[in-house]
């Protein structure tokens, strides 16, 4: 399968989709933070193994960490019935909001 753009990737990461329809959600979560979590893992090893450098090796192991988030992204999104597109765009529109406010910076979701 040929990846032009976002739509096609969540189609393409449809086909590896395996896991419990009625745990969905939840299995999609956890592996979510589990991935977030290696990405965290790999950069801590770069800061005690390379002293924070990033050579190209490293920045290949967390772009690979990275790209298995995306996975859990998308699948979340795609059970939860919104598009990549949809979730990029909303957020879009949420941060615009909090600049154009001032609000970019402080705690809470409501800002």
């Amino acid at each position: 399968m040929i990846i032009k753009g976002i739509a096609d990737y969540q189609r393409a990461a449809q086909t590896s989709a395996v896991y419990p329809e009625d745990k969905a959600i939840e299995y999609l979560v956890l592996g979510l933070a589990s991935e977030a979590g290696e990405v965290a893992g790999k950069y801590k090893k770069i800061i005690r193994d390379k002293y924070g450098l990033m050579d190209a090796d490293s920045k290949a192991a967390l772009a690979d960490e990275i790209g298995d988030v995306l996975w859990y992204v998308t699948m979340l999104s795609m059970e939860l019935g919104f598009s990549l597109d949809t979730i990029a765009i909303n957020n879009a529109v949420k941060l615009s909001d909090r600049m154009s406010r001032g609000a970019i910076r402080g705690d809470g979701d409501k800002r």
